[in-house]
């Protein structure tokens, strides 16, 4: 199930003479929240893949904290037009069709400068050995000023692209992201998720659900719906989740499962623990799994993480609820995705 488009992705070739960041692109609008909702789902022999990076660092002294500290682009290409830019590999199985892709991106306008909101809702895209391109947001975008931050989420929608490219490093750029120095930091990056069928994999329901949530003190926890069908005992799966602010060190935040099989289960592995579960990371099973430029391991603030669902999941399922939230930091949850096998 896909929500309606708004606008299309371009995919003209830019010029070396890209077009600045200060001009506005047509956006659709934005909301200071977006209510989670299916964004994709479907059940066929395949799988969920994810790629993702960062569009921030620390300045020296700084690398590993984010609140009060001094932030700065990631800028990895050599393009003098762009101002960010990382990379980080997508690994689809050999043989596998794409059948859906979508690229979402987000940070926090106002750390030392304030960025203009105009520019949320475009970033340029390159495949694997591929240009630029202009991608444009086709849905409503989250922006919400709340703490003494400016956090927003943007997305489009990516399938022809990625469907037409081999696997390998995409590169991201002009997140909208501002740099410079304040009291809650600075963030901000992207993650490209991708479904595929490929017919000698396990059958599979797959499930994306989108939106832009504050959760912190105060706001109570957030509840997503992410499925709603039965699974069998030991049935093998895996969540992600992608998230903004969450601060490394500052316990309180949580990601739980409620399967109605057994009592809720917090997700935690070896780079998450299961009270500080937002902190600045991007994992796949506890490990760095992506291949990225940079490959720093604390990413400031911003969240891409794939969490194993087979110890949630132990007793089978009759339904997939996930709870998000946070004690002590203030959140902005921006995706939730599933992948679990219909049978063992």
């Amino acid at each position: 199930m896909r929500r309606s488009v708004l606008c299309a992705l371009s995919c003209a070739v830019l010029s070396a003479a890209l077009p600045v960041a200060s001009a506005a692109a047509p956006r659709p609008g934005e909301a200071a929240r977006v209510p989670f909702a299916p964004r994709y789902e479907a059940e066929q022999h395949g799988g969920i893949v994810r790629t993702a990076n960062t569009s921030a660092k620390g300045l020296k002294g700084t690398e590993s904290v984010n609140d009060d500290s001094s932030i700065a682009y990631v800028d990895v290409d050599s393009d003098p037009n762009t101002y960010n830019s990382s990379r980080a590999e997508l690994r689809v199985p050999s043989g596998a069709r794409v059948s859906w892709a979508r690229l979402y991106w987000g940070g926090n306008l106002r750390v030392g400068e304030q960025k203009p909101p105009a520019d949320n809702g475009r970033v340029l895209i390159a495949e694997p050995g591929g240009k630029y391109k202009a991608l444009l947001a086709d849905t409503l975008m989250g922006h919400r000023t709340a703490d003494g931050a400016d956090a927003f989420q943007a997305s489009a929608d990516v399938t022809e692209l990625v469907r037409s490219s081999r696997s390998g490093q995409w590169t991201v750029a002009q997140v909208n992201v501002a740099m410079g120095r304040s009291k809650v930091g600075g963030w901000g990056g992207w993650t490209l998720v991708a479904a595929y069928e490929k017919a000698s994999e396990p059958l599979r329901r797959l499930a994306v659900w989108d939106g832009f949530e504050t959760v912190g003190p105060g706001t109570g926890e957030l509840r997503v719906p992410v499925d709603g069908n039965r699974y069998p005992k030991g049935t093998g799966g895996r969540l992600g989740v992608i998230a903004y602010d969450g601060d490394r060190g500052t316990s309180g935040d949580y990601l739980a499962v409620e399967t109605g099989s057994s009592k809720s289960v917090r997700m935690a592995d070896s780079a998450n623990s299961s009270d500080d579960v937002m902190n600045s990371s991007i994992s796949e099973f506890g490990t760095g799994r992506t291949v990225r430029h940079p490959d720093g391991t604390n990413t400031l603030g911003y969240d891409s993480d794939v969490f194993d669902l087979r110890g949630a999941m132990r007793e089978g399922a009759d339904r997939v609820h996930v709870r998000f939230g946070s004690r002590k930091d203030t959140v902005w949850l921006g995706a939730l995705f599933l992948q679990a096998d219909v049978r063992r």
